[in-house]
């Protein structure tokens, strides 16, 4: 794939998504879990969401049950959750590997435009990538960083 923008996937209600729609926004791509000590940060991501959608920030939740096995629901089981308990209106994918043989292709992607520290395998629950408007830019926060901590990057890419 020459571009984040060449990929397509599932969103939590089977529907594809298309990224070349996504052209010109910048994006926010994380991988999510329901059961995890990181899972509050679900109200920090809609916070970003709510703040910056009018100016061009696109949210995109990737549930992911690697880790600990902190996701174990069903898509729409997730996808619940994370509007019951957080508010989210940010899209919600269906389920995927970010690691492994069978780690979906935008994060393989993501991966190796956004290399890790020591290795390039996502390590944990919210991993956060950044992607600039021409796609070009790819910044990777860990876990531990809290949505509003990337808020400079996202005013910066916003432009």
């Amino acid at each position: 794939m020459a571009s984040i923008y060449d990929f397509k996937a599932l969103t939590s209600a089977g529907k594809e998504l298309d990224f070349n729609q996504f052209k010109g926004k910048t994006l926010l791509i994380v991988n999510t879990a329901s059961k995890c000590g990181f899972t509050p940060q679900f109200a920090g991501l809609e916070e970003l969401n709510q703040k910056y959608k009018e100016r061009g920030l696109v949210v995109v939740g990737f549930p992911c049950n690697q880790f600990g096995h902190q996701e174990p629901g069903s898509d729409k089981e997730i996808s619940g959750f994370c509007q019951l308990n957080y508010g989210v209106s940010f899209q919600m994918m269906k389920k995927v590997d970010v690691n492994g043989e069978n780690a979906d292709p935008l994060f393989k992607y993501l991966k190796k435009k956004a290399g890790g520290f020591i290795t390039d395998k996502i390590k944990w629950n919210f991993t956060k990538f950044l992607v600039s408007p021409d796609g070009k830019q790819i910044k990777r926060y860990a876990p531990i960083t809290a949505p509003k901590k990337l808020e400079k990057d996202i005013e910066q890419m916003l432009g």
